[in-house]
């Protein structure tokens, strides 16, 4: 039931930390991947990992901000493997850090594009033929800034409470076809994309502190659940949002 053997995934952000990972574990499982970011080099070195162990992937160089890159890594994948049976959108921005009202329209926009829309045109490309095969599975990473209020990164969870009802709306017109729609909302994971919120440790020890299992998240805490949700185990799933904190939402800070 946690097998990928015969798909082929597709990871945006792929090169580090959650998407990584969970490329490696969905490989790991059978998968053959399509690894992507915006520097070949470094996808090439995830594919390189992947490929040392006996498993199948390919790297190709994606902005997900741009919708012509968008369109070339689609074809890219299919040129390659044939086919897409699993998407990841894990790749996302956030360029600016404070109050919501002092964000500068740049900044917004390049927020908007690479979490919410560049999800919505990978659906748009990818969800026609899954259909047409009466299976796929379509992924995106939320957060748990998309659930809670935060005053330093509300945009960026603007953007990831988008993504949920994305996955919402999706599952609704594409369940027909046998496509699960979801999201993951990791709470604070160790990544380099979080390094500002747990690298200082006077932070770091009273975030542990308010979490219930007493630790931050590692990339694989996340890896595990897209393995799941991709597999036959995850089959009746759909349209939802789950959270991977640690128990950070539900946490007893009185």
């Amino acid at each position: 039931m946690f097998r990928l053997d015969g798909k082929v995934a597709l990871v945006t952000g792929g090169s580090k930390g959650i998407g990584r990972a969970i490329a490696e574990r969905m490989a790991e499982a059978g998968a053959k991947v399509v690894v992507a970011s915006r520097k070949k080099e470094v996808c090439d070195e995830v594919v390189r990992a992947i490929h040392a162990r006996g498993e199948d992937a390919h790297a190709i160089a994606c902005n997900v901000s741009q919708l012509d890159q968008i369109a070339a890594l689609v074809k890219g994948a299919l040129d390659h493997y044939g086919r897409v049976d699993i998407f990841v959108g894990n790749a996302a921005v956030n360029p600016h850090y404070g109050p919501m009202t002092a964000i500068e329209e740049p900044a917004f926009d390049k927020i908007m594009d690479a979490n919410v829309k560049a999800n919505l045109w990978f659906a748009k490309l990818l969800l026609p033929a899954m259909a047409e095969r009466k299976d796929g599975v379509f992924l995106v990473i939320s957060s748990i800034a998309g659930q809670k209020g935060t005053d330093k990164i509300g945009v960026y969870g603007i953007s990831k409470a988008a993504d949920s009802a994305l996955v919402r709306n999706l599952a609704v017109g594409w369940g027909k076809a046998n496509i699960r729609v979801n999201a993951i909302a990791p709470g604070l994971i160790r990544t380099d994309f979080a390094r500002a919120l747990w690298e200082d440790p006077a932070r770091r020890a009273a975030i542990e502190a308010a979490y219930p299992l007493g630790r931050i998240g590692e990339p694989d805490d996340v890896a595990g659940l897209a393995v799941f949700l991709a597999g036959q185990g995850g089959c009746y799933i759909t349209g939802q949002t789950i959270v991977v904190d640690g128990g950070a939402t539900i946490a007893d800070v009185v």
